[in-house]
Parts: structure tokens; sequence; C-alpha cells
């Protein structure tokens, strides 16, 4: 491969909501330029970019896929990323190192939830964002109806640069506004320029005459040339549209098939014309290990090494692969690299550029440029690369919290270390997969974002690493506390011949505002009980709440003040001490008005607004509590505050209320008292339980 320089390289992450074409937009490119030489379906399981197991067996994108490609004289990187919400991650990690984000609209259904999540993503990396509406071809299909939407949406600078000529079965080309030709496409992809159909030549002028105001609104010199001339030429609109897209200001338009590869070519010529190479945006932010001071790499090849490992992937017969960008400097086989994020020396063994599971070898990488290189010893997903004498971190990826979890348990026994093992290979490959073993709910839970995730990752387990497990129902971590005040006594007195037992204590106990905790106070005067045996009273105390009262659950936000008692000079002991405390307490918060508490969890859910009734209903039912509702574009952001216990699959019956376009995300946010009928039947099944 020829030696690119950094303004030739165009990194673009491929996005869009679940379904739009994103990888068959991919798979025909390809196509377009040579790299392969049949068109892949994704039905069919032969595309470049789904070729894992799960993928092809599942019919999409799980992982996001590194593909490279050569043309007019530069190189595009493309980084295909999932669009199901389960694998949000993936485009998290993609679009932290691209400079555009090409984001995918079904002309059927034009802006999309998912749509509106990768926008947000885009955004909140400050990349360039241009849109391709994909399925022209379809029946339905509505460009006016989607640029209308997307305008809405994402404001005014959504500018079409591209509009079809015909749609549905009558889709047969695109105008492309800056040349002002009409271009028709043959079964190969292959353009063919002509003049714009006469019935289309009032519509054509409209937009671009919006073209022409949007590109002179983003550059002020611009904008004098417009005034003085009515007029700009297609030069100026194609250097001001490529200026605009690197300034966010401007986000381009384009419109096509992918399945039926027409408007693919002129895609790729407008990555190359109009979007912004890694060299538009300068410089990044990092911060330096030792003091923790902001500190600035300037992008380029001359500069001292920076670079930032995206993603991990394990791959058979080959290990593991972790997916670099290269920020400043080059990187070589054979070079010792300083793992930053570590405190680390790698050495770097062989580098390859990749077109999905298709690996080519390559001697160097320059700045500016994606890559992958394998059999890292100490790096994972996150971490920056440099030179030692020049240290920098670059700010790690902020992945998704999870939205579901699940009990996990092995078929046979004697596997725990197995799944533990297996399941932290699997999360240095996908960081939004969690997995934990909870001591006080006593079960092994894992964490996503959607059944969906959980099951792949399951599969893998089993796949890769032989285990089979089974999924159950996560136990909630309920907890427990008291209402009221109460005082009581605790004495422990044994004897059996020779030295006996003695420890008696008075014990207060009294309500703590909610999340506060456990406070211990010693009240003891004159000595009645000696200062040695107040630890064991308050590890009585302590062992006490762990096992619970009611139902079995922690007990928490009391205050336990000893405030007297009596010892023996001869029987009294720690054990003894310990004992008592643990009965004062018990005694006590009998009496206190114990209650059970349950976890409440902060929700936002994400809606089109015809589904904003149904969710609202679903929320209430699930006795959740309605904080109120933000308007974004056509979608609601519903916000409610809902009980753990009523959230099991929830992400699954949003899917099902909402054709599959609401999304949601959650965030633990306090402990809240039972309902009495509720909590009488979980502690009713707690006794049972213990009973059995």
């Amino acid at each position: 491969m020829k030696d690119f320089k950094i303004s030739e390289i165009r990194n673009v992450g491929v996005v869009g909501h679940g379904g739009v074409g994103k990888t068959s937009l991919v798979e025909a490119i390809l196509y377009d330029v040579g790299v392969t030489t049949r068109l892949g379906r994704v039905d069919d399981g032969t595309t470049t970019s789904d070729y894992t197991d799960d993928e092809i067996q599942r019919k999409t994108s799980i992982g996001a896929s590194l593909l490279h490609l050569e043309w007019k004289n530069h190189k595009v990187n493309l980084i295909d990323m999932p669009g199901y919400a389960d694998f949000i991650g993936e485009v998290v990690g993609g679009l932290r190192v691209a400079e555009t984000a090409l984001i995918l609209l079904s002309a059927q259904a034009g802006v999309e939830v998912g749509t509106e999540q990768v926008w947000n993503i885009a955004q909140k990396y400050n990349i360039a964002r241009a849109f391709f509406v994909n399925k022209m071809e379809k029946e339905h299909a509505d460009f006016e109806k989607t640029v209308k939407q997307a305008k809405e949406c994402f404001g005014h600078q959504v500018t079409p640069v591209q509009i079809p000529i015909g749609e549905g079965l009558g889709f047969k080309g695109i105008i492309d506004l800056i040349k002002m030709k009409a271009v028709y496409f043959d079964k190969m992809g292959a353009p063919k320029e002509d003049k714009i159909p006469p019935e289309l030549e009032g519509r054509t002028k409209d937009y671009r005459e919006k073209l022409m105001e949007t590109v002179a609104e983003s550059d002020d010199l611009l904008l004098e040339k417009f005034f003085e001339k009515g007029q700009l030429t297609n030069e100026e609109i194609r250097d001001g549209l490529r200026k605009g897209v690197a300034g966010l200001k401007i986000y381009p338009l384009l419109c096509g098939s992918a399945s039926g590869n027409i408007g693919v070519s002129t895609l790729l010529d407008s990555i190359i014309e109009c979007f912004p190479s890694p060299s538009d945006f300068v410089q990044v932010k990092g911060k330096d290990p030792g003091t923790d001071k902001e500190k600035t790499i300037k992008i380029g090849q001359d500069g001292h090494l920076c670079v930032f490992a995206f993603k991990t992937v394990s791959e058979p017969h080959v290990g593991e692969l972790t997916f670099l960008k290269i920020y400043s400097g080059k990187l070589q086989p054979g070079m010792d690299v300083y793992n930053s994020s570590k405190g680390a020396v790698e050495r770097i063994g062989q580098i390859y550029a990749l077109n999905g599971r298709e690996r080519k070898e390559i001697g160097l990488v320059n700045a500016g440029d994606l890559a992958a290189v394998v059999k890292l010893k100490n790096t994972q997903t996150g971490d920056t690369f440099c030179e030692k004498k020049d240290p920098v971190i670059l700010p790690d990826i902020n992945f998704p919290k999870p939205v579901i979890n699940m009990a996990i348990k092995p078929k046979t026994k004697g596997d725990e270390e197995k799944i533990a093992n297996g399941f932290a290979k699997l999360h240095e490959e996908d960081p939004t997969f969690i997995m934990e073993v909870d001591a006080d709910i006593k079960q092994t839970i894992i964490y996503g974002q959607g059944e969906l995730h959980l099951e792949v990752m399951v599969d893998r387990l089993k796949k890769r690493f032989g285990v089979e497990t089974e999924l159950e129902k996560p136990r909630i971590p309920y907890r427990e506390t008291i209402k009221g005040k109460a005082e009581a006594q605790g004495k422990y007195k044994k004897q059996s011949g020779g030295r006996g037992q003695y420890g008696d204590v008075w014990l207060r106990l009294e309500p703590l505002p909610r999340g506060t905790g456990f406070e211990f106070v010693n009240e003891i005067v004159g000595g009645v009980v000696p200062s040695k045996y107040i630890p064991s009273v308050e590890k009585g105390v302590i062992e006490t709440m762990n096992e619970g009262l009611l139902a079995g659950h922690k007990v928490m936000d009391v205050k336990v003040t000893i405030y007297d008692g009596t010892y023996h000079v001869v029987d009294s002991s720690d054990l003894a001490f310990k004992i008592a405390g643990s009965m004062g307490f018990k005694n006590a918060a009998s009496v206190a008005k114990p209650v059970l508490l349950e976890p409440i969890y902060n929700l936002e859910v994400m809606v089109p607004e015809e589904f904003m009734g149904d969710v609202m209903g679903d929320l209430s039912s699930r006795r959740g509590k309605i904080l109120g509702m933000d308007r974004e574009g056509s979608f609601q952001n519903i916000k409610a505050q809902v009980p753990l216990a009523e959230l099991y699959k929830y992400s699954t019956s949003l899917r099902s209320m909402t054709q599959g376009r609401g999304i949601h995300t959650r965030e633990f946010s306090h402990y809240e008292e039972v309902p009495r009928e509720i909590a009488e039947k979980i502690i009713k099944e707690a006794q049972a339980e213990k009973e059995k």
C-alpha cells in the first residue's frame, strides 16, 4: 500500500438506526472500488464487515468493523458500526476516532430514535456529520419528508447536495447540485452524467439556491461574494462546503440505494471532496500522567508518537487484535512504545490494515491513519501509546452504563472460575459488558445494553471457552431500616462450670435520613462497660444488620447508641459483648417499626411521539412515577423513577411496545419503602426459603 499523507486520509464512521443498510452501503463501496468482486448480502451472510459467526447467524452487525480502500489517490478508512441499541458501545468506541459520522437515514422511516442517539455521540465528540438517505428504491420512499425531519431534528445546516431522480420503483439516479448534472448508474454502479430532466429543473434550482445560501452563511468572504453577485461558482461551493463540514457548520445530505448500487460512487467522491481529513482537526487534548495538567498534541507526522487504542477483538488463530488511531508520529513493527495508561512498555509486532476478517500486513502507519496490531501484553481499549520522554494520556472512552442485568450460573458445578475468566476476556473486548459476584444477593450478575447483548456474550462464552451456563432472574438487593426510635437491653449470660460468659448492654436505635448509612455512638460514662468491649458490641450490631431483620437483607440508615450496661470482672469477654450487642439490636429493632426498602432507578425513555401514551401507561403499571417529558425533534424523552423489581427485561418490553424504535437508559437513584402488601409477600417468601 502506498504511503498517504495525513491530508489524503479520511476516517468515516458509518452509523444509523438498525436496519437502515449501513453494512450494505459499505459492501457496495468495497465492490465499486474493486476491493471485492461481488456484492455480498447481509441475509446470505456474505458481507465483508459482518463476518463473525454470531453476526452471520443473527443477520445483524454486532461489532464495529474496520475497512479500508483507495479512491482517487486518497485512503478511506470506514468503520461499519451496529445500529442495534444493544451494541451502542461499539458506536461510542468507533466514533471516538472518526473525523466524520456518516449517518444513514431510511427514505421510508426517516429520522429514528437510533439516528438521534448516534447524532448525540457525534456531537459529544465534536466531529463532522453528513447524511446519506438510503433505500430510495423502496416503496413509500419519501425524500422530501426525510429531509424535512432531518432539518427539524438537527437544524437548517442539514443541506442536500444531491436530490433523487424519481422515488420508489421509479428511482433512477441522482442530481448533483454542485455540478448541476444528472447522474445515472449502470448495474455495476458506474456513473454516467447527463442533462437534468426538464421536469426537475425548477426543483433543482430551488435546492441549489438553498445550498448556496447555506455555504455562503458558513463563510464571511463567500457571504460577501454571494451578496455582490447573487451566485457562487461550483468551485466556491465545493471549497465552502468542505470548510463548512470541517467547521461543523454544514451537514451535507446525499442520497441513493446501497442494494441497487445507485449513488455509491458519487458518495465516495463527496467523501474525498467534502469530508475533513485528520489534519483539519489540528490538535487533540490529553493530560500529563505525572501532573494531570492538560496537554495538547498537534496532529501530524512530525511530532512525538501519540496513539489511541479504540477497540480490542479476539480472532481465532491470531489472538487479540488491538485497533489503533495514530494521532501523531509514525508506528512501525519492532518499535518499543510506552503505554502511559498502564505505565508499561509494549513491543509492536505485526501491523495490519483490515477489511473485516481480511488482514494485510503493512510496514508503517502514519499519523491520521487507523490500523490493528497483534498480541500486545498489557494494552486494553482506551489506552494511550506515546514516547516515555514525552508522556500523555488521551481521554478514555466514556461507555454507556448498563440497562439490563441477569443472574448467571454454570450448568456444571465447579465452572465458576471458567465463567469469571471467560467473561473477563469478553469485557476486555466489550467494556459495556460487565460481570460481578454480588455477595448481597449471592448471585453472579452480568450487565449489558439489552437482552440480545447478554445472549451474544453467553453464546461466546460457550463457543470460545466451552462453558455452558443458565440465565435466571436476578434477585433484588432490597434493604431494611427502621422508622421509629426504640431502646432495649441485650444481655448474654452463660454459666457452665468454670469461667462463664457475661455481657450486658443497653442500646438506643434511631432512624437516619435515607442514604446516610450507619452510625455507632458510644455514650457510656463511668466505665459501666469497659471501653475495650465497645468495638465488640459494634461488631455484633453490624453482623446482625448484615443478616437483616425481616427478609434477610442488609439494614441501613440506622443510628445505634450504647448508653448503659454492666460487666463481670471474670466472666466478661469480647465474645459475650458481641453477642449482647447482637441481642440488643434485635430486641430494639423489633419494636422500632422495621420496614423493607427497594432500589429505585432513574429511567429516561426516548420514543417516537406516537408511542408516548403506551410507554407512559406501561411505566405507571410498573409503579413508576413520571417526572417529566422533553421534546427532542419528533421524539419524546420521558423521565421517570421506577422500582428495580419492575424493570426485569424492560428493554425487550419497550422494543415490542414501540416496534423496536424505543431506547432507554437507567441509573440507580435511591432506596424507598416497599408498599405494605408487596413487602408482606417478599417477607413471607424469604421466611419460606429460610425454612426450606
